[in-house]
């Protein structure tokens, strides 16, 4: 009996040794292509059959079921990327994330350690999605920094004679990412039909951005009236101007807070990885033995609640 549970582990890390090479290779082979950035073969020729294999269609369906799960909660898991300004196509991302796991897991095998092998299974697609979070609010805060120089831009343009539309891609042009990317966006959106009111509200929205909202309707207020819309994107962006003044004193009052929180956060692995080093026995024993999962458990939970209680408490609304 012996024999054949020893048999059965070998076989078992020799699999998983395997499953995470081809998993690691898939990642280096996805990563490494001279092609990943660039548009698809069926969008840039839509009447030339493009050759697709097994995989292919495998991580078609994959991610055509993601994105629609993704899409229950709000928004697709394509349209997250795309607000993140990541231009990794969506199969790419869903393929590196599966391959991802396949290699944790594999490891914590070779290693002997099941119980990261399970950890390890939600934990890359939960960082995948902080990662893909985390982008998205620093592009919606620079977004919302660069508002003031965009409405100056925009009036400097219709003093020049443009028309807002002319104006609107003359940042497009000009601005820095993600104020760019965006006004491209809606200039190419104004160019297929879509109502200029509608493509700047779809835009607010993406950004979550009241400023950029105001923006909006002011030119639509404008639109309506007429009168001389250079002169009221000046008093937007002087109103911008002043709440991103206030945003700023509020954040460095609040950074204290803030900074306390993020020790009190990473004190935990801190002296884990410590107490790992210094007396790795003693430390191998809570990943190895029942009660220690049970505790690693019920510290990831008080963790958990602590980060939310600790986000809430420096978190300031104005």
């Amino acid at each position: 009996m012996g024999a054949v549970m020893t048999w059965a582990a070998g076989n078992m890390l020799t699999i998983a040794g395997i499953s995470g090479a081809i998993a690691f290779i898939i990642i280096l082979l996805l990563l490494l292509r001279p092609d990943i950035r660039q548009v698809p073969l069926s969008r840039r020729r839509p009447f030339e059959n493009e050759s697709r294999t097994a995989v292919t269609v495998a991580a078609e369906r994959l991610t055509s079921v993601i994105d629609k799960v993704a899409a229950r909660r709000g928004h697709s898991l394509a349209e997250r990327l795309d607000i993140a300004g990541v231009k990794t196509p969506l199969a790419h991302v869903v393929i590196l994330t599966f391959s991802a796991m396949i290699v944790m897991v594999a490891l914590s095998l070779l290693m002997g350690s099941p119980m990261f092998a399970v950890l390890s299974v939600p934990a890359i697609p939960a960082l995948l999605t902080v990662w893909i979070s985390l982008r998205i609010s620093k592009r919606r805060a620079n977004f919302a920094l660069q508002l003031d120089e965009t409405a100056q831009m925009l009036a400097g343009s219709l003093r020049s004679g443009y028309s807002f539309p002319q104006a609107m891609l003359t940042v497009g042009k000009e601005a820095s990412s993600p104020t760019s990317d965006e006004f491209i966006r809606m200039s190419n959106e104004l160019r297929v039909g879509r109502p200029l009111s509608d493509a700047m509200e779809h835009t607010a929205r993406r950004m979550e951005s009241e400023d950029f909202a105001w923006i909006g309707q002011a030119v639509a207020i404008n639109r309506e009236v007429g009168g001389n819309l250079a002169d009221v994107l000046d008093n937007v962006a002087h109103t911008i101007r002043q709440r991103a003044q206030l945003r700023r004193q509020v954040a460095s009052l609040s950074a204290e807070g803030k900074l306390s929180a993020i020790v009190l956060v990473a004190l935990p692995f801190v002296m884990i990885a410590m107490l790992s080093l210094i007396n790795p026995t003693y430390m191998g024993t809570l990943f190895t033995h029942p009660v220690g999962w049970v505790m690693i458990a019920t510290g990831a939970g008080l963790l958990i609640a602590g980060t939310f209680w600790l986000r809430k408490t420096v978190e300031i609304k104005f």
